[in-house]
């Protein structure tokens, strides 16, 4: 396995004379683009020229992670050639988020085998529901230890269009993904949060797919609205800072899903947020603890080689860092973003390759099991080649 990365900078170009040799059936060209990059394609279509044999995914982002730092207006790739892993792609057209579901499938369906070992995912960010399209992605789960993550496209803090790349094409309205083949590969993951509880338990007794509208058989908005107190007049930015956790009692374990109010409803007291908030389930409100939001992003890494290779670190060959974080930890974090990504660094292997960017969504398991929808964490995924 051999890993190269590089960028694209707007008004200075690419940071090195000729892109690396490494174009095969078995090469990865992974991409994550600024959204003003959908009216300069050139420097995408240059890599695809290229890389014409690779499999290319890619999509835009809220800003594009490149080792240690974070950086708007470019283009961030990562090339990687595997040495025994085979790779298939696969796309699927996503018009309307009630059309995630089999859109999970789609991709599914397509990329399913006896060897399958892990799916890397890139989502519309904006016509998707992504708790839908999980669901429909672990119909693939043949195999018990079949790892799914990946991210939502970003627009920056636009909300107004995304896209992905799948080999030359770029692509409005779809999701993109990558199978890996084999046992020599190994793929660790992880999705930590930092943020803080507050506030009672409370049940959700009324919702439907995403808008919630009753907690504890009381308006949603107005009892939210309570403990923002002053913050209640800059709804819906100001739900940034006090996003709600949520956890299936029938689950009987403490894991919690975080969901981001995208919008909120006067008439109807509700709720919008940017993933399922099913009902019966326990929810509670977190608000940010900026050093807790950092050190989780560590905690993310630590996880996530711990997963890959069950800490035998010493005898590493190249690893790839996928870092996937919210826009809303960036826009949180604000001159502090760059903290999380060189401490998500500090926890890889010496001589790691860091990639990523901040998204409208991470898509994670937990610890094992199905892959999940996230908000408001820091997503992790790390590959290596035995």
């Amino acid at each position: 396995m051999e890993i190269k990365s590089f960028q694209f900078l707007k008004n200075k170009g690419w940071n090195l004379k000729e892109f690396p040799n490494l174009d095969s059936e078995d090469t990865l060209v992974l991409i994550f683009a600024a959204p003003e990059f959908i009216d300069f394609q050139e420097p995408i279509i240059q890599l695809a020229n290229f890389y014409s044999n690779s499999k290319i995914i890619g999509c835009s982002t809220s800003g594009e992670i490149f080792g240690d730092s974070l950086f708007d207006h470019s283009i961030t790739v990562a090339v990687i050639k595997f040495a025994k892993t085979t790779l298939k792609m696969a796309k699927a057209e996503v018009n309307h988020s009630k059309d995630s579901k089999n859109t999970g499938k789609l991709i599914a369906e397509q990329l399913k085998a006896d060897d399958l070992h892990s799916i890397f995912i890139l989502s519309d960010g904006l016509n998707v529901n992504g708790s839908e399209l999980v669901q429909g992605l672990n119909t693939a789960k043949g195999s018990k230890k079949l790892i799914i993550t990946g991210g939502l496209a970003g627009d920056g803090s636009n909300f107004k269009k995304t896209w992905t790349i799948s080999n030359n094409q770029i692509l409005d309205h779809y999701v993109v993904a990558v199978g890996f083949y084999g046992s020599d590969v190994h793929v660790g993951h992880a999705s930590k949060g930092g943020w803080d509880i507050f506030g009672p338990l409370r049940r959700i007794t009324r919702s439907e797919s995403n808008i919630l509208y009753e907690l504890d058989y009381q308006p949603a908005l107005q009892l939210y609205k309570e403990y923002l107190g002053e913050k209640a007049s800059e709804l819906p930015s100001s739900g940034l800072l006090y996003p709600l956790a949520i956890n299936n009692p029938e689950a009987h374990n403490d894991a919690q899903l975080v969901r981001t109010i995208l919008a909120i409803d006067e008439k109807e007291q509700s709720l919008v947020f940017a993933g399922d908030v099913p009902n019966g389930w326990h929810a509670q409100l977190m608000r940010a603890n900026f050093d807790r939001l950092i050190d989780s992003a560590n905690e993310a890494g630590l996880l996530a080689n711990k997963l890959m290779l069950k800490d035998n670190l010493e005898q590493l060959g190249p690893v790839l860092a996928i870092d996937i974080s919210c826009v809303g930890r960036r826009l949180l974090l604000g001159e502090r973003t760059e903290e999380e990504i060189e401490s998500t660094m500090l926890a890889l292997p010496k001589g790691s390759t860091q990639i990523g960017f901040y998204s409208y969504g991470e898509l994670s398991p937990f610890s094992v099991g199905n892959c999940e929808l996230h908000n408001q964490t820091m997503t992790i995924t790390t590959i290596y080649e035995t």
